[in-house]
């Protein structure tokens, strides 16, 4: 397993993720994210929005379902737009431009295939 290292702790595999520990990311102003459990082939995250908060349209090879855990967003994937909230999700296919515009202050959790190793903190990362 290529990233067994980055997700063994002492030899041993973190199976759980609390939350009241898991590191809480700032990553501009109005967007906070929380990486849940990952392995080589998936990643979760958990993503705090501020209304009015934008995650920029962006592309990247990994496959993406976001679940709206509260709040509302409007969401653009390949040019078209959904006004998304509470249980509403969407898939992003590898390499296609995709983006969140938060309607009001909510959280999105988001999972990955395979992992985000560009969102592994330095001391996981290569």
């Amino acid at each position: 397993m290529e990233h067994s290292s980055k997700i063994k702790e002492g030899g041993r595999y973190r199976h759980f993720v609390l939350a009241n520990v898991r590191e809480i990311e700032t990553l501009e102003p109005g967007i906070k994210r929380q990486l849940l459990g990952y392995g080589d082939n998936i990643m979760a995250a958990r993503v705090w929005f501020e209304k009015g908060a934008v995650g920029d349209i962006h592309a990247h090879p990994h496959s993406q379902v976001s679940y709206v855990e509260s709040g509302s967003f409007e969401v653009s994937i390949d040019g078209e737009k959904q006004v998304l909230s509470v249980g509403d999700s969407f898939f992003a296919p590898p390499n296609i431009d995709h983006g969140a515009v938060c309607l009001e202050s909510g959280v999105l959790i988001d999972m990955f295939s395979p992992m985000r190793d560009d969102f592994l903190p330095q001391k996981d990362s290569k």
